[in-house]
């Protein structure tokens, strides 16, 4: 492993100073080879005015994507009457994205409702690192302020990575080239507990030597006060009718509060020439957060007084515990773009670098009172995960004919992801201070003592290598009314990882797999305004991180062991899109989508057949490649002013997606995991121009969703999201909104099933039954805008 990374770090450093050396040359270059105004008035079309990103004066509809792949794209300008803090909250709005999120969270996108990691998020078209197991990047840490746009790539294309199962969501961001101007943002929001938080922003765009420069910088005050209940009990309600009364187990009464603040900085420098451009682009994001939680566990459905061994009688307390999690995450990527038009075509020369970190000190301190003498427990985690990725890509455009291009690369990754976790525990009886408990006074946090020394348990330190090589070609081209695109791209992909809990040799293990990736989008007009889009695509989903370690991981699911497997491969998918859409009036649009995946190879837990680490009725787990599915769907969206009605000031918007899909586990069929039956939303917005005053809101529901894995069932239900706004602008640079958010007090309900062995869970004799219920009331901000 050792070799193969010198050898990659070798190729890269040649290629950086390679670029750098273009790079350094290249605004003298540009400088001398600058077009006439009139030549760059294109580009320039672009660039908005401060006053027109501050005082927005027309309602702003969905675009319409003139490209051959099914694209759906959100200016920011339809998202920003509503305020949303993060790209997470934006998404709300638009097609087929769901989020099993905690309520008013939006972090983990799942397009067509299918688990994040098979949704592929790109930051201006390029791919990003994140903490997460599953490869997902959570969307809640781009801050909404430094959105150009939104794009929903339905489905892929060879000139991208693809790793898009269920699509992409691409976020771009602004460039030197999307404003003229600066303002600033400042207002603050106020929560259900009457905790207030600020929020302030500033973005700059403007003229710097031959280019245009555009910085912005944003600080976030983030919370989320919520409040937890949970019912558990020893059987089911289908095995005895009488759960709720006989087998009662207990209750935990919960707060959980998520209390941080996000800093974020973005920055583009553009160089737009004759026959050459150049830009330079980078963004910083820091997440400093605290997530205090703290939890009762009661002997009845009701009361909530005293111990439970004290006072028999009125006590009913079983448990108490505090767990606090205080988190520390940065992100930042670089990226330079060199292209060049020469007179056999166009070379565009990308090179990135993206680095995610995410520091986490965790301590969970609980007194168990079900017990003849009182017992603490205090549990230490330090995680610390870093993931980095280094990406060099190259194509040129060759123009064979008077419609029709030809586009070949080639692009080369590596990703480095180093993973510790520190796991430390402490455990003694309590014989004194306790039959005085005082359970809303006290906390067990006073019992605890300094802790020994840390422990790596197996799988919780590794270090992961992953170097891509892909190329592809691609044709696109167009005949009167029909636009197409057709290519094919090839991955190639060795993986090592090295665990350092697992004993030599069997630490270090390496995989390889490549993958051909066809595909195919059309375009065609038909009517007036009318157009009809068909795709199709291969596609794959790699393993997920936290699967491929050597490691044995004893009773992690269950009594049953989870034993890792580098041998995985990706899941891979053949699929197509169907679409329709049609122009309405002067600015709206309404269109329809279905759409199939056959997704082979799934990556599900199957049974090794060894006997577990508890004994009898236990067994090692580990993920293996095996079984297929299928997710299918309708979307229908709409966007449009009133207009033929003689309201061009009302702007209407609504979009409703029906999810479906089929996989057969060791229990039997189901959908995907955690897959929505279905999501919609629906909203307006009036514009009253000559009082400078607007309003609106939007309502959104997402259907139920199901999860079942070794040891665990879980339903989960949502509650309906409403939002509304109220604009006042004043003159030509300054607007004030008001804004309320999650203003029906979402709730997130779930029903948890939970067994000992697999033996159980076929057989339905549940270890326990649960019903939680979390909910989270109104918040409310104020902000204004001003343009200078």
């Amino acid at each position: 492993m050792q070799t193969r990374s010198i050898k990659w770090h070798f190729f890269v450093r040649n290629a950086l100073l390679g670029s750098a050396a273009a790079f350094a040359i290249l605004p003298s270059a540009a400088m001398a080879q600058a077009a006439p105004a009139d030549d760059k008035q294109s580009r320039s079309d672009e660039i908005s005015t401060a006053n027109e990103i501050v005082v927005q004066g027309q309602i702003t509809y969905r675009n319409r994507n003139d490209e051959a792949e099914p694209v759906l794209v959100y200016d920011a300008d339809y998202f920003q009457r509503f305020e949303p803090l993060t790209a997470g909250d934006a998404l709300k709005r638009v097609p087929s994205v769901t989020f099993l999120s905690d309520v008013i969270e939006s972090d983990g996108a799942r397009l067509r409702g299918l688990e994040p990691g098979y949704t592929q998020i790109l930051i201006n078209g390029e791919k990003v690192p994140g903490s997460n197991a599953d490869r997902s990047f959570f969307l809640d840490r781009i801050p909404a302020e430094l959105i150009k746009q939104v794009e929903i790539i339905r489905s892929s294309s060879a000139r991208r990575t693809g790793d898009a199962v269920a699509g992409t969501l691409n976020i771009v961001l602004r460039d030197g080239y999307q404003l003229e101007g600066g303002y600033v943002r400042l207002g603050g929001l106020r929560f259900d507990d009457g905790e207030v938080k600020p929020s302030l922003g500033l973005v700059y765009g403007g003229e710097l030597g031959p280019g245009r420069i555009l910085i912005g910088g944003n600080m976030q005050g983030r919370y989320n006060p919520k409040v937890k209940k949970s019912l558990r009990y020893d059987d089911s309600p289908e095995n005895n009718a009488d759960y709720a009364t006989d087998d009662f187990d207990n209750r935990e009464d919960q707060t959980d509060t998520r209390d941080g603040t996000d800093y974020a900085f973005n920055a583009t420098y553009d160089i737009d020439g004759e026959k050459t451009d150049f830009e330079l682009s980078g963004y910083y994001v820091r997440t400093d957060r605290v997530e205090d939680e703290r939890s009762f566990e009661y002997n009845s459905a009701t009361a909530i007084t005293g111990r439970v061994r004290t006072t028999p009688v009125a006590g009913n307390l079983l448990t108490d515990n505090a767990n606090l999690n205080t988190i520390k995450q940065e992100s930042y990527s670089i990226a330079s773009k060199l292209e060049q038009e020469w007179s056999a075509g166009v070379t565009k020369l990308k090179v990135g670098y993206s680095r995610f970190s995410d520091k986490q000190d965790e301590t969970e301190y609980e007194v168990d009172f079900d017990r003849s003498k009182p017992r603490f427990t205090g549990d230490l985690d330090d995680l610390d995960i870093v993931d980095k990725e280094l990406s060099i890509g190259l194509e040129h455009v060759f123009k064979i004919g008077a419609d029709i291009e030809l586009a070949i690369g080639g692009f080369a990754q590596n990703k480095d992801r180093d993973t510790s976790i520190l796991s430390i525990r402490d455990r003694f009886n309590l014989t004194a201070a306790v039959p005085s408990y005082d359970q809303f006074g006290r906390n067990p946090e006073e019992f605890a003592r300094p802790f020994g020394a840390p422990v790596f348990t197996p799988g919780s330190l590794s270090v992961i290598e992953e170097d891509r090589r892909d190329a592809f070609a691609e044709f696109e081209g167009k005949s009167g009314d029909i636009s197409w695109v057709a290519g094919v791209r090839y991955e190639n992909t060795d993986f090592a990882v090295n665990d350092l809990t697992v004993a030599a040799p069997q630490a270090v293990q390496e995989n390889d797999y490549a993958f051909l990736l066809p595909s195919a989008s059309v375009k065609i007009e038909v009517g007036s305004g009318g157009r009809i889009t068909a795709s199709a695509a291969r596609t794959n989903r790699r393993p997920r991180l936290d699967f491929l370690s050597p490691a044995l991981v004893e009773e992690e699911l269950g009594d049953n062991d989870l034993q890792g497997n580098p041998a995985l491969r990706p899941e891979t998918a053949w699929g197509g899109d169907l679409g329709y859409e049609q122009k309405l009036g002067r600015t709206g649009v309404v269109g329809v989508n279905v759409f199939y995946r056959k997704v082979q190879d799934l990556i599900e837990l199957a049974n090794t057949g060894e006997e577990g680490s508890e004994g009898e009725g236990t067994f090692v787990l580990q993920p293996q490649n095996t079984g297929d599915g299928n997710v299918y769907g309708i979307e229908l969206d709409l966007s449009t002013d009133l207009g033929f009605l003689g309201l061009p000031d009302t702007g209407l918007f609504g979009n409703v997606s029906w999810l479906n899909s089929d996989i057969t586990d060791f229990a039997g069929n189901r959908r995907f995991n955690g897959q929505s039956k279905y999501v919609y939303n629906a909203g307006f917005i009036q514009d009253m121009p000559s009082a400078g005053i607007a309003f609106g809101a939007t309502y959104r529901k997402q259907g139920g969703a199901f999860d079942r894995i070794v040891s665990e069932e879980i339903t989960t239900t949502y509650g309906a999201d409403l939002e509304i706004f109220v604009e006042k602008r004043f003159s030509n640079n300054l607007t004030i909104r008001a804004v309320g958010s999650n203003l029906l007090n979402g709730s997130k309900d779930e029903v948890f099933n939970k067994f000992d062995t697999i033996a159980d869970q076929i057989g339905r004799s549940f270890d326990q039954y649960e019903l939680e219920s979390e909910k989270a009331g109104p918040v409310f901000q104020i902000m204004a805008r001003y343009a200078f």
